[in-house]
């Protein structure tokens, strides 16, 4: 794994976008044994971490400083795309029929709410910028932040999702 540089927040939070991008694109053209299957766990091990680190540090600095209902959706989003993680990281590209469209509805989930953060002028980053928050101490924390859940995930396994917006349902 590359080192991981302390940067701007949204600089940080941009670059893990554009990891993410990268990976499901190899997934859309990947084939051979297990190769979907290596790629989707990297793709459920970024975007955990991410979402984590997100959820913990940036989201709860934007409290109050950003548009609270653009702050609610990402929340949601967050709990939407840690649900179909579970889903992807239980399965596998054999045993799971629907293996491929969950992580391709995934890959959809996340597309939109990138855009939602990255959109200029309104985007949660734009606004988290123009309310004057420390993005370079907040990118330390990010980073900090990041190298420990990327070890602790990598040496223990994504922990079940914990959500924040949705209740569990049982069938």
């Amino acid at each position: 794994m590359p080192e991981i540089k302390s940067q701007d927040a949204i600089a940080l939070l941009k670059q893990d976008h554009r990891t993410v991008e990268g990976l499901f694109a190899d997934f859309e053209k990947a084939g051979g044994e297990g190769r979907k299957q290596k790629l989707a766990e990297k793709i459920c091990l970024e975007l955990s971490v991410h979402a984590a680190i997100e959820e913990e540090i940036f989201y709860p600095a934007c409290e109050g400083k950003v548009n609270e209902d653009l702050l609610k959706e990402s929340y949601v989003e967050h709990d939407a795309a840690k649900l179909l993680i579970a889903e992807i990281s239980a399965g596998s590209e054999q045993s799971d029929d629907f293996f491929d469209s969950k992580v391709k509805v995934l890959q959809e989930e996340i597309e939109h709410h990138v855009e939602e953060e990255e959109k200029r002028m309104e985007g949660l980053f734009s606004q988290a910028r123009k309310a004057g928050l420390d993005m370079d101490a907040l990118g330390e924390k990010l980073t900090m932040r990041k190298r420990e859940l990327t070890e602790t995930y990598k040496a223990t396994g994504i922990p079940t999702p914990e959500l924040k917006t949705m209740d569990e349902v049982t069938a």
